[in-house]
Formats: structure tokens, sequence, C-alpha cells
């Protein structure tokens, strides 16, 4: 049996940890299974090479920092390698490049597009456990490049389907999916399995437990995931295409606290203005979420729309950059946004979902500046100092703790 396991930062944040890890993969590996382990960078590594890259350069270029970022995981994959040799395995640390991970040039938030993973069959071949650098690849001018935050996630599924391995486990901080972020919401539930769909949505909306391309990936090829905690022995969350327990209402609450709304006033209200906006976003690979269109005064509009906080300054410059094509009166930045939703297969087939949702917030006093919906979700804009309060209404409203 050949089984990929990832482990994220947490998990491997120092040696006793590290030493934790290697134990916990060695089992496997002693009942005669192939194994490939997929580690992300130890601790706060990368905030902490983000946090000194701005110290050297107020603007660094995205290439550059893929270069820097990389670094993080290359020294969690060769410690790991050493605390398995130390316990007495034949072990070996893997880059991208080495693992033949072949990725778009888009640095900072590059696309997987091919693994070869011939150096990685072969180690196997010699019995070797192989870990391999998450969060990375390498482009097409053998430049290093990253996966996004989250990445190693995408990486590890990516492994699986690529090697036909018979299990992807996924190790975190946390002993599966929840109801709701569990640091923040005190009564959040584990669930024992959710489907892809779901997960997906939890995760493009702020859950922080899988990486939305990771979820994307497992359901493309049918890889079924298992998330669970390093640091226990606890059985984890299966995410599958399928769930064998009855369709829940409600799977889960999940926030994100990393957007911001871009307001642009006063576009012209004639035909095209729109595709105009959403054209220049698309050339500048900003990805847009809950969008919001008004009717302004004096033959105008305004339009609203939400974006990654990363991206929402480069966002505005781009759309300033085309005032005349735009003929608008102003753009805006709020960061003090957040994005709350609620996720649940079962919203297909039951009414009043939105209504309690709206009521929840009403008892609790708080706002709601935009609106978005799909069949399995909805998703609310909201002030970011009611975040946390917000969560805990809708969960408690839906009884997800019970």
């Amino acid at each position: 049996m050949l089984i990929v396991k990832k482990f994220g930062g947490s998990s491997v944040a120092n040696r006793d940890r590290v030493f934790n890890v290697a134990r916990r993969i060695i089992e496997d590996y002693d009942q005669g299974h192939d194994v490939v382990v997929v580690l992300s960078a130890q601790g706060d590594t990368t905030d902490e090479l983000l946090a000194k890259a701005k110290t050297y350069c107020s603007l660094p270029s995205k290439r550059e920092m893929d270069m820097l970022l990389t670094t993080g995981e290359q020294i969690s994959v060769s410690l790991m390698a050493l605390a398995l040799q130390e316990l007495g395995y034949n072990a070996v640390s893997l880059n991208a490049t080495q693992a033949g991970m072949y990725t778009s040039s888009s640095y900072g938030n590059a696309r997987l597009k091919n693994i070869t993973g011939e150096r990685i069959t072969e180690e196997l071949d010699r019995k070797n456990i192989v870990i391999v650098t998450g969060f990375q690849g390498v482009n097409r001018h053998d430049d290093i490049t990253t996966l996004g935050r989250g990445g190693s996630d995408t990486t590890a599924v990516a492994l699986a389907a690529a090697l036909n391995a018979d299990k992807c486990e996924i190790y975190t901080d946390v002993e599966g999916v929840y109801t709701a972020d569990p640091r923040v919401v005190k009564t959040a539930k584990k669930l024992q399995e959710i489907t892809y769909d779901e997960m997906l949505e939890l995760a493009s909306l702020g859950a922080k437990v899988l990486h939305n391309r990771s979820v994307e990936m497992a359901k493309k090829y049918g890889v079924e995931l298992v998330v669970r905690s390093s640091l226990t022995r606890a059985e984890g969350t299966v995410v599958k295409e399928e769930s064998t327990v009855e369709k829940m209402l409600v799977s889960g609450v999940a926030a994100d606290k990393n957007i911001a709304r871009i307001a642009v006033v006063g576009i012209e209200d004639e035909p095209g203005k729109a595709f105009k906006l959403f054209r220049i976003m698309a050339k500048e690979n900003i990805n847009v979420d809950i969008i919001l269109q008004s009717i302004g005064r004096n033959n105008t509009k305004d339009i609203s729309f939400t974006v990654d906080i990363n991206d929402a300054y480069h966002a505005k410059e781009a759309i300033e950059a085309h005032q005349e094509a735009l003929s608008f009166e102003s753009v805006s930045v709020d960061e003090h946004v957040a994005k709350v939703s609620l996720v649940g297969a079962g919203m297909q087939s039951n009414t009043g979902v939105a209504s309690k949702m709206f009521e929840a917030l009403y008892d609790a006093g708080i706002n709601i500046k935009m609106i978005s919906t799909s069949e399995i979700k909805i998703s609310l804009l909201i002030d970011e100092r009611y975040t946390d309060e917000a969560v805990n209404a809708i969960h408690e409203e839906f009884s997800l703790g019970q």
C-alpha cells in the first residue's frame, strides 16, 4: 500500500514535534507500506520570512519572494529526513525540482500542471521513506514557484493522484473538520464525514483545515482524504464524494477576515461597463467574489465586490488606471470587513435557511453589507469587528453543536 501523509507547520514546529511525526511515519513503514510525506514550513517560518523580506524591500517581486519562501519547506524536509535517520530508518528529502512538480509561471499562486514523480518512485523502490517539500513547484523557466498559502495540501493530493496512492492523510493541529472553528466556537462538533462539495465551499470560504484547491483536485481525481490531528490519536474526518450519513441541513459555518470590499461609485449606467470592470480584474489575475450592483443617480450605478485583502490596493490602482474607459466618480477600499458563510448540502431541499441566518444576526445586532448565495451556501459580508460573534450566533441558531 502507498500512503501519502501531509503534515502542517504546527505539526513540525519544533524538535519534539518533528520526532513525534517521524514516529507516526515509521508506524506505517513498519507495516510494510510505502510512505511519501509532504511537509509545510515549521511553525511561523513563512510569516517570519515575509516580515523579513519587507525589511529589505517595500515592494518585493513575486519571483524573489518565491525563492525566499520555499526555503522554509526545504528546512522542514531535511530535518525530518535527519530525524528518521537518527531513528534508524532510510529517508530522503526532495525539493519540487527533484520530485518533478511542474507548475504554471504565476509566481506566488502557481498551478500544478504535471508531476513526473520518477525520482520519488526510484526512492520508494530503494525502500526509502520519501519526504517532499509542499507548497512549491518549478516552472518552464526552471524558476521555483509557490502554490499560494495552504498549498502543501494541494501538493499532497496531487502526489496521491499522480502516484495512484491508496490513502491520502492530511494532518493538522485539529482533530478533523468541525462545524465551526473550535477555537472560536466552543460548542463546535467534529464531523465524521463530509462531501467534497461541502468541504470545497468551507475551504473556499475561510475554514482553515484544507486548502480549497486541494479539495478541487481530490474531487477531480477521486482521492479520498482523511483529515486528522498529528498531536492525538483521534479518528479524523473523511472527505469523499458522497457521505453515507444522512445529509445534514447545515454542515458548518466559516469566516474569512482576509478580504476587502472594493466600491466603484458612479459608473455610467450603460451596457458593457461591468464587463470592462471585471475584464480588468481578470487581466490582473485578481479573483472576485461577492458582487453587488446598485442603482446610483443621474444615469449611473455603483458596483461593489470583494477580493483577497492582498489584492485590494492592486485592484484599486488597476481600476484608477482605466478611469477614462470606465467613467466612474470614485473608487474606495474597505479592509475592515469579513465574510461569514453557512454551508450544507441539505440546504438545496429545505426552505427558510436564509431567514434563520438573517434572524440570528438580527438578534445579535449585526448589520449585513452584502449577500451571496449558491445551492449549498449563503455568504454574508459584515463588519470585521463582529466576526466571532456572528459565527457563534449562527452556529447556535442552527444547533450545530448538538
